[in-house]
C-alpha cells in the first residue's frame, strides 16, 4: 500500500508537470492524489497505525479490542485532521487575501497604478509596473497580484512581443516579493505556521536577494524594449459595481487593505492564533469600510453584478484547490514514513549541502511547480538544529529557490501559466529570450543568499 501511495504522488507530480502539454488541470490533479492518497491509506490504516503511532493507538482503544472502525476513528481524530487543520489554515488565509484583492479591485483602488503608469516611456512603464507588483506580492496573494498587473498591462501595451517581455518580468517581480515575506506566499506562511522561521528574521534575510533577483533580470530585459511603447490609453475601466469613490476614499481603502496585512505579524505574535485569523480580520474590517462607502449606492439600487475577469475568478479558486489537495498528498506520504527515508537518501548523496539541494529544487520547481517542490523540500525535513533549526538556512533557500526557479520555464508556476495562456507565449521563445535573464538573477540572489549566510553567521 505504501508503493501504491507513492506511485499515485509520482504519477500526480509527472501530470502536474506536463499539464501545459496535457491539457489535464494540476488543481484536479493535485485534489485527487490528496483524497485517493488518504483514502488507501484509511482502508489499510493498521498498518501503517501500528508502524508510527503504536502507543498512541493503544491508549485510544483504553483496554478495548482493536477493530476496523476503531482504526479508522483513531486515524481521523489523531492524525487526519492535523494535516487538514494545517491546509485549511492556508487555504483561509488565501482566501481571505484574494477576497481583499477583489474588494480593492472592483472600487478602483488600483487605478492609482494605472495612474502612474500613463507614458510611452518603455523604461518607466516596465520599472512601475514591476515595482508595484514587487510590493503588493509581498503582501497579497501573488496569482491574484500577478492577475490584476496582467489586466493593467493587457490594456495599454498593444505589441504583442513587448506584452510578452513585461508580463514576464510582472510574474518574476510577484514570484520574488513574495518570497521574502511571511504572508507574501504560501511556502512562506507555512514555515511560519511550523515554526521554522520568525517573520522579522525571515525578511531580513531574503529581502536583499529577492531585489537582485527581481533587479537583474528586468534590467536586461529593460534593454529589449524600444525608447516609446506601442500604447494606447482607453477609458477607465468599468468594474461592474459602478462605484464612484473619490481619491482619498480609494486611498483610505488601500491603507486599511495593506496596513491591516502589515499588522498580521504583531498580531500572530501577540495573539499566537494562526495568522489566518488576522486575515480575516482585515478582510471584515475592510469589507465593512466598503459597505460604508458604497453604502448610497447599494440604497440606490444601482450595484451591479461585477465582471470578474476569469483569470481571477477561476484562477483563484483553482489556486486553493491545489494547494489543498498537495498539502494533503505530502501528509499522507508523510504518514506512511517514506519520506523520513527519501530525506535520509537525500542528505547522504549530497553530503548534506543543503545549498546544492536548493539549487536543484529551484531547477526542479520550474519544470514541475513552484508550491509542489516546495511543500516537498519542506516535508523531508523537520524543524531540528543547525541548518533546520528555527530560521535555519534551509529553510530560506527553500522559500527562494523554489519561487524564483520558479520562473525559470514558463510553466513553473500558476502566476506564469495564466501569462503562458494570456500571451499565447511559446516555450522556444521564453528559454531565449528570458531564461538566461531570469538565470542571471537567480544565481545572483543564491549568491547574495550565501554572503548573508556567511557574515550573519
Amino acid at each position: 500500500m505504501t508503493l501504491i501511495i507513492v506511485f499515485l504522488l509520482v504519477m500526480g507530480y509527472l501530470l502536474i508537470a506536463t499539464c501545459h502539454l496535457t491539457g489535464v488541470n494540476k488543481s484536479a490533479v493535485a485534489v485527487f492524489i490528496g483524497t485517493v492518497g488518504w483514502v488507501v491509506y484509511v482502508c489499510w490504516g493498521t498498518d501503517f497505525v501500528m508502524q508510527l503511532h503504536a502507543q498512541d493507538y493503544a491508549k485510544f482503544l483504553h483496554g478495548n479490542a482493536p477493530t476496523s472502525d476503531a482504526v479508522k476513528y483513531f486515524i481521523y481524530d489523531n492524525i487526519f485532521l492535523k494535516y487538514v487543520g494545517k491546509a485549511a489554515a492556508i487555504v483561509m488565509f488565501l482566501m481571505a487575501t484574494m477576497s481583499i484583492v477583489e474588494i480593492l479591485n472592483n472600487n478602483g483602488c488600483f487605478d492609482f497604478i494605472s495612474e502612474w503608469v500613463r507614458t510611452r516611456n518603455s523604461k518607466r512603464l516596465l520599472w512601475t509596473l514591476t515595482f508595484a507588483t514587487f510590493i503588493i506580492s509581498a503582501n497579497l496573494d501573488n496569482l491574484t497580484t500577478t492577475a490584476v498587473m496582467l489586466l493593467i498591462m493587457r490594456k495599454v501595451v498593444k505589441n504583442h512581443q513587448q506584452r510578452m517581455l513585461i508580463g514576464a518580468a510582472i510574474v518574476l517581480a510577484a514570484n520574488a516579493g513574495g518570497c521574502f515575506t511571511v504572508i507574501g506566499d504560501p511556502i512562506g506562511l507555512i514555515l511560519w505556521g511550523d515554526d521554522a522561521i520568525t517573520a522579522t528574521r525571515f525578511s531580513a534575510y531574503l529581502a536583499m536577494p529577492a531585489i537582485v533577483a527581481w533587479i537583474i533580470p528586468t534590467l536586461l530585459i529593460n534593454y529589449q524594449l524600444p525608447g516609446r511603447l506601442d500604447i494606447e490609453w482607453g477609458p477607465a475601466p468599468y468594474r461592474g459595481n459602478d462605484t464612484r469613490l473619490n481619491r482619498w476614499q480609494r486611498a483610505l481603502m488601500l491603507l486599511v487593505g495593506f496596513g491591516g496585512l502589515w499588522f498580521i505579524p504583531t498580531f500572530h505574535n501577540i495573539t499566537k492564533l494562526s495568522p489566518f485569523l488576522g486575515a480575516l480580520c482585515v478582510l471584515s474590517v475592510l469589507w465593512v469600510v466598503n459597505e460604508a462607502f458604497n453604502h448610497r449606492l447599494y440604497l440606490a439600487d444601482r450595484m451591479t453584478e461585477p465582471r470578474i475577469p476569469q483569470v481571477l475568478q477561476y484562477g483563484a479558486i483553482q489556486q486553493i484547490l491545489f494547494v489543498m489537495g498537495i498539502m494533503l498528498a505530502m501528509g499522507v506520504m508523510a504518514e506512511t514514513g517514506v519520506l523520513g527515508d527519501i530525506s535520509t537518501w537525500i542528505f547522504h548523496v549530497f553530503d548534506g549541502n543543503v545549498w546544492i539541494i536548493a539549487f536543484l529544487s529551484g531547477i526542479l520547481s520550474s519544470v514541475v511547480d513552484t508550491f509542489t517542490v516546495a511543500m516537498t523540500n519542506i516535508s523531508f525535513f523537520h524543524v531540528g538544529e543547525g541548518q533546520f533549526g528555527q530560521n535555519g538556512i534551509y529553510w530560506m533557500l527553500i522559500a527562494f529557490c523554489t519561487a524564483v526557479g520558479g520562473c525559470l520555464l514558463p510553466f513553473g508556476s500558476t502566476s506564469g501559466i495564466a501569462l503562458m495562456k494570456m500571451e499565447r507565449m511559446r516555450l522556444l521563445w521564453y528559454l531565449r529570450y528570458l531564461t538566461p535573464k531570469i538565470s542571471a538573477g537567480f544565481i545572483s540572489g543564491m549568491f547574495l543568499l550565501y554572503l548573508e549566510y556567511v557574515l550573519m553567521d
